[in-house]
């Protein structure tokens, strides 16, 4: 009797353990499905290019920011140039801009002239005296200084707005490509969509023409002081023009020299313009 009760015992404790036995194996269950939950987007990879796309991501990433920073820095540059360089063409539009209309004191002089000629001689024909002034005329240099300042004025404000939207740009390509919730396999693909626009539609090119105009608007500038000091000074005209020169000549053979020296160093927005009509010939 003491070894069937023995017995008796054994059996409701293996029954006992059996029966707490699933329960501990469906908490198990439970808490691996939990982890997995938990576990972010980018471990689920069944092929196992996980990490690849992780090393994709962190390397676009880098580049991408490399890429933006310099625009940006580029067009500050051109902002604060063109900001300065505006300044001073306006103030010299504003003086130049007066020789294209008429002069109110010359009318004055005019018509005091015949008076003064009338109560000096009463003989002289009243219909000479009471004549209108002669219509005006603006001057050649005055239309060619103008028109060259305020075209320069022009581009200049072109390269402001210009650089102001290249800034804007930078920083949405780096919000489109760098989505903080998306997993690598999905920011892959959305870095190389605007990637692959950013290539189709010529961006860098773009970038690169922004400093090209902003010295065809320095060579309008130049161009019109020239003239303007012609028709005011020649011994200051003399001056300027041989600055001016020896200027173009060294950005000439700073636009030159990438073709001659491969290792050149020296470059100007004009260059790679040049060297594609030396390679078309």
């Amino acid at each position: 009797m003491p070894q069937r009760g023995r017995t008796n015992s054994l059996e409701g404790g293996v029954a006992e353990s059996a029966s707490t036995r699933p329960t501990g194996r469906n908490g198990d269950d439970s808490q691996t499905a939990q982890n997995t939950q938990n576990e972010t987007p980018q471990e689920h990879f069944s092929d196992g290019s996980g990490p690849i796309f992780n090393m994709y991501v962190k390397m676009a990433k880098e580049e991408d920011n490399k890429l933006a920073h310099s625009w940006q820095k580029d067009a500050d540059g051109i902002l604060i140039f063109t900001g300065l360089f505006s300044a001073a063409v306006a103030v010299l539009v504003a003086v130049s801009i007066l020789d294209l209309k008429p002069d109110a004191h010359e009318t004055s002089n005019f018509y005091l002239k015949n008076i003064y000629q009338l109560l000096a001689d009463p003989n002289i024909s009243r219909a000479s005296i009471l004549a209108e002034p002669p219509p005006f005329s603006p001057p050649g240099h005055a239309i060619l200084v103008n028109s060259l300042w305020l075209l320069s004025l022009a581009i200049s404000l072109q390269c402001a707005l210009l650089a102001t939207l290249l800034q804007q740009w930078a920083r949405r390509y780096v919000t489109n490509t760098q989505p903080p919730h998306y997993s690598p396999h999905k920011q892959a693909r959305v870095r190389a969509f605007f990637a692959d626009g950013i290539e189709k539609l010529h961006l860098p090119k773009a970038v690169e023409a922004l400093p090209t105009l902003l010295h065809l608007s320095l060579f309008l500038f130049f161009s019109g002081l020239l003239v303007f000091l012609l028709n005011i000074n020649r011994s200051v005209f003399h001056v300027v023009v041989g600055w001016v020169g020896l200027s173009a000549g060294v950005y000439g053979c700073v636009t030159l020299m990438p073709i001659f020296r491969r290792d050149s160093p020296y470059y100007a927005p004009l260059s790679s313009s040049v060297c594609f009509l030396r390679h078309l010939l």
